[in-house]
């Protein structure tokens, strides 16, 4: 699943539609505005489903869910991660950083992550066909030299392959 990430919602372009999801990336000039009448207005107007808040250099970390017109703290599971319904995925931090994580609780990749995985999986199997590579002329010289210390005793080795 991937999220590409909104700097902001145009309703017009989603042709009326409000957001199932808003995540609110705070910050110290913003946070009370993000708390409260953005709040209202996600949970009033919008009556958006789901809002969470993140502030990167604090580390808060907030979600609400929509319930009978109010918004209504998340609870958060032993991680401390907060479930999402709508994206069916946890929201959690993990490194300093607001990421996602599916219902198994795994980590889920960021584009450059898979990316830099790709990567390293192409250079291992570049790096293992190199080494068959260097096996197989290992091999080849092993057997010209078998092929020339028998024909030093005397051997023609087509002849001693057919005996």
């Amino acid at each position: 699943m991937t999220i590409a990430p909104r700097k902001s919602w145009v309703l017009w372009a989603e042709e009326g539609k409000y957001p199932n999801v808003i995540v609110e990336l705070l910050s110290n000039s913003t946070a009370k505005v993000d708390k409260g009448t953005k709040k209202q207005v996600y949970q009033d107007i919008f009556r958006t489903p789901e809002y969470f808040l993140f502030h990167p250099d604090t580390l808060e970390f907030q979600g609400f869910c929509l319930m009978v017109g109010q918004y209504k703290p998340i609870e958060p599971s032993a991680e401390g991660w907060l479930w999402s319904h709508q994206l069916e995925l946890f929201l959690g931090v993990h490194e300093s950083k607001l990421r996602f994580f599916n219902s198994d609780k795994q980590l889920i990749p960021t584009s450059e992550e898979r990316a830099e995985a790709a990567q390293q999986q192409a250079d291992a199997a570049q790096q293992q066909a190199e080494a068959e590579r260097q096996q197989k002329e290992l091999a080849q010289q092993r057997v010209e030299e078998l092929l020339a210390k028998l024909k030093d005793l005397g051997v023609d080795p087509p002849d001693a392959l057919n005996h």
